[in-house]
Parts: C-alpha cells; structure tokens; sequence
C-alpha cells in the first residue's frame, strides 16, 4: 500500500503540471486584456502598458526567443508561465490584479465556504441517494422503484438555477422558512476559527450559530445535491441488482439471514464499488461546479469569486482558484482509489 501511494502521489506531479497548462492556456484564450479590463477602454496607453508590466503581462507566455538571441539566457525563462509555475512552486499565488489583495488570504476565506457547502450537499445526496437505490433495487418494479426512478430522472434533468429559485420564492419568500442568501444573519455572532461555520458554532457550543448555519445551508444545499442524489441512486439500483443475483446472496438467503442484513452485509457491501468512484467525482463535482448554486444563494463562496474573475480578466484569481480545485479533485480520487482496499479484501496495492 505504501509503495502505491508513494506512486500515485508522484503520479500527481504530472498531472497538476498539466492542468497548470491547461488553465494558463485556456485563460489566455478568453479574448480583452486585463489592463484595459481594468482600467476601462478610454485609459491611456501609457497607464495600460504600465499595469501590464506590473503584473507580468507584457512577458511571453512560454519562452522568450529574442532574449536567447541577446545571449539573455534568464530573460528566455522569464515568461508569464513560468513565473506562475515558480509562484506557485513556493505557495505563492500572487495578487488579485483589481483589488490588489493576496489571493491566498481571499482564498482562506471563501475555499471552506464552498467546501462546507460541497460536503453538506454530498451528504444528503448520499443519505437519501444510497437508501433510495437499495429500496429500488430490493423491491425492482414496485411502486417504490418506480417512485425512486421517476424522482431521480427529474432529478438529473431538472435545471439547479430553475429549482433554485423555486426554493427561494417557496420556502423563503411565501413560507418564510429560510433565509434567501448568505452564511449566517446580521445579528448572529459566531466566533471565526476555520471558516468552517457549522465545525465553529460546534467548537464554541454557539447553539444559536449553528441553527442559523444550518438554515442558510439546507436550500443551497438541497439545489446542488439534486443531480449527484440522482446519480448516486441509480447506480446503487444498479450495482445492487447485479449481486441480488449471486449465489453467495442466496447462501445467505438460504441460512436464514434477515433481509436488512442480506442487502447491507452482504449485497450492498459488494455493490459499493461502483457508488464509491462516482461519490468520489460528484465531490469534486461539486467543488468545480457550485458557481450557480452560490451565484443564486449569494453564497461567499470561491465559485461566484472564480466566475466574476473571468469576466473581469483577472489571471491570478482565475488561475489560483481553479488550481486549488484540481488539486482538491485529485486527492479526492486518490482517496476514492486507496478505499478499494478496504472496501474490497480481493484488491491488493502491493
């Protein structure tokens, strides 16, 4: 095991250095300039040329061929890419261009609101996604398996901006259950440890902290978990028929074992495999894909933050945040693989 993961944690090295690639380039495809983007279209050239040197705008992306025909071996590295990568390589991920704040610090403040939403709304999908495809597959066509289907085809197609707002104008404006937005309400204090509201309410036993958590947390999170409840309840009704059929479910059938402990000890355990890989990418799903949730909840997240960088050409954010969510992304399936182990004894690392 310890072989395999010192393998796959140097199979990360490539892996992150590609997607590096890939967010620089993708970025620099998007067309306008920061500086003018910035500065607006009628600001002088001179201030413009001034903010792209600044920020490194004026370099090469990759190379700089001229300076190796100067005999300047350093100014042919010096280009816009590798002075992210060497930025990033000591932690660095440099400074918002618009408001001039170090990204590292903004970052710290919105990653664990989209993290705390993200785990919250995978937890629902997983406790109401895996019951309901156990149920499904237990009792195939029955009503409750047709219910479960239904529920988790409209759950796939139904769009989350359109259930979004249906949530807002049901349970905020006309019951007045929930709030519309936010993390916490005006005149709720909650001491701040980890940005991670509901772990501090429950440190500082903040009770009425972590209600008003929990309130602004259910419609945002019931709007992301749509799709990945569906999903995941599909394949557990998926993965679940396939080993109602085997012959060890009929030895245990056979030594009379209840059914509740027939489809969890034995059925659901051997069925979990498939369910696991594709919690594993919802996760990080989840993470990549919470701008509308939290553009509609007006959550502090780092989606909104990520998406208005991209309208506003600010590179540093852009590239910043979506690093750190391949990052997280990867390791979630690194943890997804090395769990096989566990969850399965016929699979071996060594």
């Amino acid at each position: 095991m310890t072989r395999y993961l010192l393998q796959r944690l140097i199979s990360l090295i490539p892996t992150l250095l590609g997607v590096t690639v890939v967010i620089f380039l993708l970025l620099r495809l998007i067309p306008g300039d920061p500086a003018v983007a910035m500065l607006g279209e009628h600001a002088a050239q001179e201030n413009v040329e001034r903010i792209r040197a600044q920020f490194g705008l004026n370099r090469p992306l990759f190379l700089d061929p001229a300076a190796l025909e100067n005999n300047d071996f350093a100014g042919f590295f010096d280009s816009q890419y590798l002075r992210f990568l060497y930025r990033l390589g000591q932690g660095d991920l440099g400074n918002s261009i618009h408001r001039r704040i170090p990204i590292a610090d903004e970052l710290k403040q919105r990653f664990p609101a989209t993290v705390e939403l993200s785990l919250f709304a995978m937890a629902l999908a997983v406790a109401i996604g895996i019951p309901a495809g156990i149920v499904s597959a237990a009792r195939r066509n029955s009503i409750w398996d047709g219910i479960s289907m239904v529920g988790s085809l409209i759950g796939v197609s139904m769009p989350i901006f359109w259930l979004g707002l249906m949530l807002i104008m049901l349970f905020a404006v006309l019951l007045n259950w929930f709030p519309i937005g936010g993390r916490l309400d005006h005149d709720t204090k909650l001491t701040v440890i980890t940005n991670f509201f509901l772990i501090d309410s429950l440190i500082t036993a903040n009770l009425p902290a972590l209600w008003d958590t929990l309130k602004h947390l259910i419609m945002p999170a019931i709007a992301l978990a749509t799709i990945p409840m569906a999903i995941i309840a599909r394949m557990t009704r998926s993965s679940m028929l396939e080993v109602l059929h085997a012959d060890y479910i009929r030895t245990a059938h056979a030594k009379g074992l209840s059914e509740r402990a027939v489809l969890i000890q034995h059925a659901l355990k051997n069925a979990f495999l498939p369910v696991i890989t594709i919690i594993g990418l919802q996760t990080g799903i989840l993470l990549a894909g919470a701008i509308l949730t939290e553009t509609i909840f007006a959550w502090p997240g780092i989606g909104k933050w990520v998406y208005d960088a991209i309208l506003g050409r600010d590179y540093p954010v852009v590239q910043g945040g979506t690093f750190l969510i391949a990052l997280v992304f990867v390791l979630v399936n690194l943890l997804v693989d090395l769990s096989y182990a566990y969850l399965d004894p016929r699979i071996h690392y060594d």
